[in-house]
Formats: C-alpha cells, sequence, structure tokens
C-alpha cells in the first residue's frame, strides 16, 4: 500500500514536472510563468517530499502537510474546470462530478476496509462531497481519511461550479428576453424616426420655396 501510493506520488511529480518544463520553455519571461502558475510549483514540491519522506503511523506534522497538499490539488482541480462555467456545458459538468464520485467510490473501496462493495464506497464518496455524514460509513485509515478530505474540497468545488452554471443559464434566459425587448423598442423607434422624416418631407414639399417668395414680392410690390 505504502509503495503504491509513493508511486502515485511520483508519477503526480513526474507529469506537472514535465507540463512545468514545457511552458518554461515555451515563455520567454519565466518568472511571470512561475507566478502564473504557482499552484503546479507547490504541487510538485509537494508531491516530491510525499515521495520521499514519510513513516507509519503519521505524526501531527505529516497530518497537516499531507492535508495541504490535498487541499493544493482540489483548488487546482477547481481552477481548472472553472473554465468550464457556461450554461452550454452544464452536461460537461455534470459528467466531470459523476467522473469524481466513481473515482472516490473506488478510492474508498480500495483504501477503506469498512467499505465492502465498489456501491458502498460510492455511496461513501457522494456523502463526502456533499458533507452530508450519516454517519453508517466512515473513513478509518489514514489513506482514506486524506481521500475524504480530497473528495469533500473537490465536492465543495463541483457544486459550486454546477450551482453557478444552472444560474446563469436562468439569467441568460432572462438576458435573452430583455435583448429581444430592447430590439423590438429600438425597432419601433426607427419606425417612428423613419414616419417623422416623411412626414417632414411633405411638410417641406408643401412650403413655398424663400426664393419663388422673394421674386413675387419684387415682381409685386407692396402697395400696387
Amino acid at each position: 500500500m505504502i509503495a503504491t501510493a509513493r508511486m502515485l506520488y511520483v508519477c503526480i511529480f513526474a507529469g506537472f514536472t514535465a507540463s512545468f518544463a514545457w511552458l518554461l520553455t515555451l515563455s520567454r519571461k519565466p518568472k511571470q510563468v512561475v507566478l502564473r502558475n504557482r499552484f503546479d510549483v507547490l504541487i510538485v514540491l509537494g508531491a516530491a517530499a510525499s515521495a520521499g519522506w514519510g513513516a507509519t503511523p503519521w505524526s501531527s506534522l505529516e497530518w497537516v502537510l499531507r492535508m495541504a497538499f490535498m487541499c493544493i490539488v482540489a483548488t487546482r482541480i477547481v481552477l481548472s474546470l472553472r473554465n468550464m462555467l457556461a450554461s452550454n456545458r452544464l452536461l460537461l459538468l455534470l459528467a466531470t462530478g459523476v467522473a469524481i464520485l466513481a473515482l472516490g467510490g473506488a478510492g474508498f473501496y480500495w483504501l477503506e476496509p469498512r467499505v465492502h462493495s465498489y456501491a458502498e464506497g460510492v455511496w461513501l464518496a457522494f456523502e463526502s462531497s456533499a458533507t452530508v455524514g450519516y454517519g453508517d460509513i466512515a473513513p478509518t485509515t489514514p489513506a482514506s481519511r486524506v481521500l475524504a478530505a480530497f473528495v469533500v474540497l473537490l465536492g465543495y468545488g463541483m457544486l459550486s461550479l454546477v450551482f453557478a452554471s444552472i444560474a446563469a443559464i436562468f439569467v441568460g434566459q432572462e438576458e435573452k428576453l430583455l435583448r429581444r425587448e430592447m430590439h423590438r423598442d429600438i425597432k419601433r423607434l426607427h419606425e417612428e424616426i423613419a414616419v417623422l422624416h416623411r412626414e417632414m418631407q411633405g411638410l417641406r414639399g408643401s412650403l413655398p420655396d424663400r426664393g419663388d417668395a422673394a421674386a413675387a414680392k419684387t415682381h409685386h410690390p407692396a402697395g400696387e
């Protein structure tokens, strides 16, 4: 179990290091790349420390550090998913949430001895992500508790994104109605302005020309 966990940390370290090094090679301003991707830097350092350091049972300091590492990873995932916040991407967010629950259920089924089936693992993942806490199943091992903290943080982020996307749908519908009303009012104003313009042209055509009026006064002076 410990060897597998360290292998996962090594994979995380290798993946983030490769992507971060690729960004550095493409950019001409490495300092800005580091500042924009500070979460990736923290994940690389945390994964390296987790892969090469640690002993069972965990000390209080190790608990705090591993929880902090999982918080950083969860925050990084939520920030990546935030780009999907749009009314037309609700299904994608829901599919991502289902995938997270499925992976969390598999993790609990693997790490928690009190979970005897994959369905119970998914149920524990749902309880953790929704912060329901019925108490029927609870994580007992250090690894499953760390996973529970990760699922809780990620569940908060996913639920927030889903509800924000639903709110964006309703707001978008209201904006569409307002936009249609504005277009209708603008079209009505254009029609009224066109009518006024035609009436003005008609009035100008009905009035005598100033030159003709002056010529008439010249040929017919006052008093004749």
